[in-house]
């Protein structure tokens, strides 16, 4: 079916203006003034704003993460939840387990998730076994659209963990691949000191979750990546960058030239370490830790300056029973956050406001997503792209509360936070999947995204 977006103003990364927006066959016709086309729906949605769907490069959806304790959020849960905060695709980590390839860590990933799926989704490949047929595997993964692989820095009792030396390899093996390699940068070897210091002694409060892991040990990590790149001349990705001197090193490297790209989340724009503090404490458990508000301010001047890329979530979320269940002793607290539907409208709400522009809430959850991890159609409003976009009206006003979510999950740690503007629709392929309140999609809606490698 036709439909015609009438009077609305187009946001782009680069531009906004008036126009109406065609879509037929899942993708957009055409954009301009006064569109008639025969037959179509006219849906007058003058007053809101049309931008791009947003891209949430980083989700852990149906995580298992230790002790058997498994995420809230299956892939239908998760992706509702996506669908209902204006983003339209998704990509979720796979993690290969020991003696699997590449390929075939996806496919065993993909049978899980195509059923469910509500909106579009990727792949990344969590690479825990990085032999040297899978290090050949990257050229053949790539062109079978998994173009994109992360290693740990942490988690060595998880045997998640990779040396540096393997780091350094699949860097290395990207550069002659066009694919590219994200890394979770913090230093394990202080980390477990720290633990085991605050263990001996019994100081185990979610305070001290934020002291194992402080501005630092985040910070470390980041250079020596950052340094392993430069010298090998390769892309790097970073993701969940949470302090300061990280933030510094980026810019640094992007001003010499180097590609080199930073993630940062909602959770660490919104809340610092004093959360840590609070009653509820155990909710913002994750890795890394929301950091000092030097650190904070230091992530949004990178949004503000171009030092950081990218926007996305680490949406991982728990149940409070789990959550709780390290009140005594944080090692027991599952990592993790929720943020796949506030997001976007957090960062709508910021731009809103005027502390970023919309250009720029655009560019970074939507453009940028889509160019850094080869997906060419998505991201943009322009003719032949995927009909992926959301409806968005300045003029209203939206407080969260876990009641009107649709994850699956039992509290939110954004709840009670007033956003300027809301969501009001989202369309994902021309399908309208969220409208005022209501998720509009299904399971199975949601296809794969063969992402391209840079050659």
């Amino acid at each position: 079916m036709d439909i015609v977006l009438k009077n609305g103003k187009i946001i782009t990364a680069h531009s906004s203006y008036f126009a109406d927006l065609w879509i037929r066959d899942q993708k957009i016709q055409a954009i301009g003034l006064d569109l008639e086309i025969s037959g179509a729906k006219i849906i007058d949605v003058r007053g809101q704003y049309i931008l791009p769907g947003a891209i949430d490069v980083h989700t852990h959806l149906e995580f298992s993460a230790v002790n058997g304790i498994c995420s809230s959020d299956d892939y239908f849960a998760g992706t509702r939840a996506a669908a209902c905060g204006g983003v339209t695709t998704v990509f979720d980590f796979v993690t290969q387990q020991k003696g699997e390839g590449i390929r075939e860590a996806a496919a065993r990933r993909d049978r899980l998730c195509a059923p469910k799926a509500c909106v579009d989704y990727a792949f990344h490949v969590a690479l825990t076994d990085l032999r040297a047929d899978v290090l050949e595997e990257f050229a053949h993964a790539a062109q079978e659209g998994l173009t994109s692989y992360k290693l740990y820095m942490v988690y060595r009792e998880c045997g998640l963990m990779m040396s540096d030396a393997e780091i350094y390899q699949a860097l290395r093996r990207s550069g002659e691949t066009g694919t590219l390699i994200e890394v979770h940068a913090e230093n394990q070897d202080i980390i477990e000191m720290n633990i085991e210091q605050f263990r001996a002694a019994g100081t185990l409060t979610p305070w001290y979750h934020y002291l194992s892991r402080p501005e630092a040990v985040e910070a470390d990590a980041d250079l020596r990546v950052i340094h392993w790149a430069k010298a090998l001349h390769v892309p790097l990705y970073i993701v969940h960058l949470a302090n300061a001197e990280g933030v510094q090193a980026v810019r640094e490297a992007r001003r010499e030239g180097y590609e080199i790209y930073a993630e940062t989340c909602p959770q660490y724009l919104a809340f610092t370490s004093e959360v840590y503090k609070r009653p509820d404490a155990c909710d913002f458990v994750c890795s890394p830790p929301m950091k000092g508000k030097t650190s904070q301010d230091a992530l949004w001047q990178g949004i503000r300056d171009g030092t950081i890329s990218t926007i996305a979530t680490d949406h991982c979320p728990f149940s409070q029973k789990d959550k709780e269940r390290g009140r005594q002793d944080f090692t027991k607290i599952p990592n993790g956050c929720m943020g796949i539907e506030t997001m976007y409208p957090y960062m709508l709400s910021a731009a809103n406001t005027g502390r970023i522009s919309f250009a720029r809430a655009v560019e970074l959850c939507a453009e940028n997503p889509a160019r850094i991890f080869g997906c060419p159609a998505k991201g943009r409003l322009e003719p032949g792209m995927d009909a992926d976009l959301v409806l968005f009206d300045p003029a209203r006003e939206f407080t969260i509360t876990q009641q009107a979510m649709h994850s699956a999950g039992d509290y939110t740690i954004w709840e009670g936070m007033k956003l300027s503007g809301r969501i009001m629709a989202a369309y994902s392929r021309g399908r309208l999947v969220y409208a005022d309140g209501e998720f509009l999609g299904e399971a199975g809606w949601g296809a794969f995204v063969r992402c391209q490698p840079n050659v």
